[in-house]
């Protein structure tokens, strides 16, 4: 008893899960099979299933909610809640009922994010240009179909399209919409994956049913002549260059740029702005406006504000007086999002597996596609007719003699023998004779069976063109081309995006350049810049500073120069001299960390100063090494202020040295030991934050102090103080050059 006691109190004792079979054990297991067993189910499943949108131009998320209001009748019949649309699609759809209706809010009218929207939407639907404006709860509004759709579900009920089991195989869907147009490049698309991603376009309807009728009749067709450009719902002007076009349509990559649409109301002096580039939103182009309005960029405007009401999108600047709007848009359009890059990616699932493809090509994989629709719709048809061909054959028997038939069906003593009486009696087969013994008494009057006879010989004329059809692929090019023109006649719309083809011209001539003076800069240690011109200059060249300041670098320059702040977090602030404001010897200048907008505690350490982004940049560590880059790795196409990694951290830098070209230095330890090497011996690395080579050998303990220009006559020997090879230790100064050079360095 006492031993039972026991052995109850150590079970109850163990762990929960100790009766569990290997349960705490840690076991090893193969990266590779982790990521075969366990991550690439998952990848595929958000490749296949979530995504990457198919052949069709549908992801199947889209599909399910639209295949669920097609079923509800919603195509022709009055709006539903979208509660009520959404709980439905739950059917087919097991995601949340707020996932669900956000796809179902990006497929809308209201929303305003398709050219060619496929629901119908009554209510707050938000707006795919404002981030803020949000869309109401389901319970509040109402859709249904838009008229559109017809095109997408027509003949889906005669096999166009396979069908399979939803996720509980109570229901069936299709894997596919029989879409009698190209929606694949209709609409936008976007969509990321697990290792890939795919973003694809809108363009213009007609133009696209023109482009896929022109690759039906010629696959050779040159896509460009008959496609003009992407077309966005949000309009906007489309910079137009030829050569980025040409490679989208034949890769499926690259990247388009959109502007900004806006007019000038002369006048309330002020700029208001209608529509945007699709990649960007009204709250976002306003912040990045107040940012740069801040940082002393924009100085033109003096209010900015969102009026955008039920009449669409506008967003208003006010003017100061005198400004120039052209020019102040061309500005705002390299500073913020007003003009922006949509990214192409046209990756789609091309029968399971996903692939990116050029415009043509996938026009050409969809007119296949849309082939395969075609003939089995055809194929369809042509049983249906075959069948009733057949009936009727039996019917024509039974015209002979209705008499006979009514007596034999009036004779036959059980009901399960009529049909085979009837085969016998008339030599038909089952399926006539179970047509025959259906048939109405009403209906067994000459009169009217004659009338159905009559159908016969339209009939084998519909079965003989459905027989060519199928063995004709011109005919079935035809059929898809009529389809494709009555599209386009009766949903086609005119471009929403404006083309704009001389866009260098038109930038060049708008290009705003600060006025071209010479000027003195002055940059002192403690990190102060001045701009002074030569007159000011004249009349008092004594500098101020500071206390405890004093100069680092003055450098005659012209007022159109670029200026490179380097700083101790190892990053480079651009500026231009034009930037500040001209001023006297007298005052302290601008303190440059607060200028720039720097990061908390960090401090300027040199100033390079440069018009064409000619020579090098050199960098001496403490610990003997020295860098040298060329000035050009900081030159950027865009407005970048900050570059980060301008240098590298691995030792603390010693001096900066700005070269137009190659010379001699004087490197000087904390022994005091002095090294004459030629710039030209160390090589120039493209990466901004190399470590450089060793120059100088140190022992422990011992840094590199300073390093100063050398100029001849500097050393009585100046052959001592120079090396053959790199790195070395230097030499002590003789006697009589101690004195001298020790002043001058």
């Amino acid at each position: 008893m006492a031993k039972k006691k026991k052995t109850e109190a150590q079970t109850e004792s163990l762990p929960v899960n100790a009766h569990i079979l290997g349960a705490g054990e840690i076991l090893n297991q193969r990266i590779t099979d982790t990521l075969e067993i366990n991550f690439m189910p998952y990848a595929m499943s958000v490749i296949m299933s979530r995504a990457i949108p198919e052949i069709d131009g549908f992801k199947p998320a889209h599909r399910k909610i639209l295949y669920t209001m097609y079923k509800m009748g919603l195509l022709t019949g009055a709006r539903s809640k979208s509660a009520n649309i959404v709980g439905r699609t739950m059917q087919l759809n097991p995601h949340g009922d707020a996932a669900i209706y956000e796809t179902m809010v990006r497929l809308s009218r209201g929303y305003e994010a398709l050219l060619h929207p496929f629901v119908d939407s009554k209510g707050n639907f938000g707006k795919a240009y404002s981030r803020d404006m949000v869309w109401a709860a389901s319970r509040y509004t109402e859709a249904k179909l838009d008229g559109i759709c017809a095109e997408l579900f027509a003949d889906i009920d005669k096999d166009t399209v396979d069908f399979v089991d939803n996720y509980d195989a109570t229901m069936k869907e299709p894997t596919l919409l029989p879409v009698t147009f190209p929606t694949i490049l209709a609409n936008p698309t976007t969509g990321i994956a697990v290792g890939m991603a795919s973003s694809i376009c809108s363009f213009n309807l007609r133009e696209l049913c023109d482009t896929t009728i022109a690759l039906i009749r010629d696959e050779n067709h040159e896509v460009i002549d008959t496609l003009k450009a992407p077309d966005f719902v949000g309009g906007g002007r489309l910079l137009y260059d030829r050569a980025a076009l040409e490679e989208i349509y034949r890769s499926g990559r690259g990247s388009i740029r959109i502007r900004a649409r806006y007019s000038y109301d002369k006048s309330n002096n002020c700029i208001d702005i209608t529509e945007i580039p699709p990649t960007t939103t009204s709250e976002a182009i306003i912040e990045k406006i107040i940012e740069r309005i801040k940082a002393g960029a924009i100085k033109e405007i003096s209010d900015i504000r969102d009026e955008t009401d039920k009449t669409g999108l506008k967003i208003t600047i006010d003017l100061k007086r005198g400004v120039d709007a052209d020019k102040l848009m061309q500005k705002l359009y390299k500073m913020t999002t007003l003009e922006d890059a949509f990214s192409c990616n046209f990756n789609v699932l091309i029968a399971g597996a996903p692939r990116t493809l050029g415009v043509a090509d996938l026009l050409l994989e969809w007119i296949a596609f849309r082939t395969d629709c075609v003939k089995r719709r055809v194929y369809f048809n042509l049983n249906k007719a075959k069948e009733k061909l057949h009936l009727l054959r039996g019917l024509e028997k039974i015209l002979l003699d209705i008499d006979k038939a009514v007596k034999i069906v009036r004779e036959t003593q059980e009901e399960s023998e009529v049909v085979p009486n009837l085969m016998i009696g008339f030599l038909i087969d089952e399926v006539q004779a179970e047509y025959v013994a259906e048939i109405k008494l009403r209906h067994l009057n000459r009169e009217r069976i004659l009338k159905r006879l009559t159908d016969l010989a339209d009939l084998e004329k519909e079965i003989a063109e459905m027989e060519s059809i199928l063995q004709s692929k011109s005919k079935v090019k035809k059929i898809i081309i009529d389809e494709l023109t009555k599209v386009a006649d009766k949903y086609g719309k005119e471009r929403r995006t404006e083309i704009l083809y001389n866009v260098d011209l038109e930038e060049e001539a708008a290009e705003e350049t600060a006025p071209s003076y010479p000027v003195t800069v002055f940059f002192s240690e403690q990190g102060y810049f001045k701009k002074i011109t030569p007159q000011s200059l004249r009349m008092n060249s004594e500098q101020k500073f500071k206390e405890g300041d004093r100069l680092l670098r003055s450098v005659e320059t012209d007022n159109n120069a670029e200026l490179l702040f380097f700083t101790n977090a190892q990053q480079c602030y651009k500026a231009r001299v034009s930037d500040f404001e001209d001023t006297k010897a007298s005052v302290l200048g601008d303190f440059v960390a607060g200028k720039l907008q720097m990061d908390p505690g960090e401090v300027p350490l040199f100033m390079a100063v440069t018009t064409d982004y000619k020579g090098y940049m050199m960098y001496f560590f403490e610990n003997g090494k020295a860098a040298k880059v060329p000035l050009s790795v900081f030159q950027t196409k865009t407005n970048r202020k900050k570059l980060i990694k301008a240098f590298s951290d691995k030792s603390p830098v010693a001096a900066f040295v700005q070269l137009g070209e190659d010379t001699d230095l004087v490197v000087v330890s904390s022994a005091g030991r002095m090294l004459l090497i030629s710039t030209g011996a160390i090589s120039p690395k493209t990466t901004k934050d190399t470590a450089g080579v060793a120059v100088m050998t140190l022992k422990k303990g011992q840094r590199v102090m300073q390093v100063k220009p050398y100029t001849e006559g500097m050393f009585q020997k100046a052959y001592r103080y120079r090396t053959k090879n790199l790195p070395a230790a230097g030499m002590m100064p003789t006697a009589e050059d101690a004195g001298e050079q020790m002043s001058l360095l």
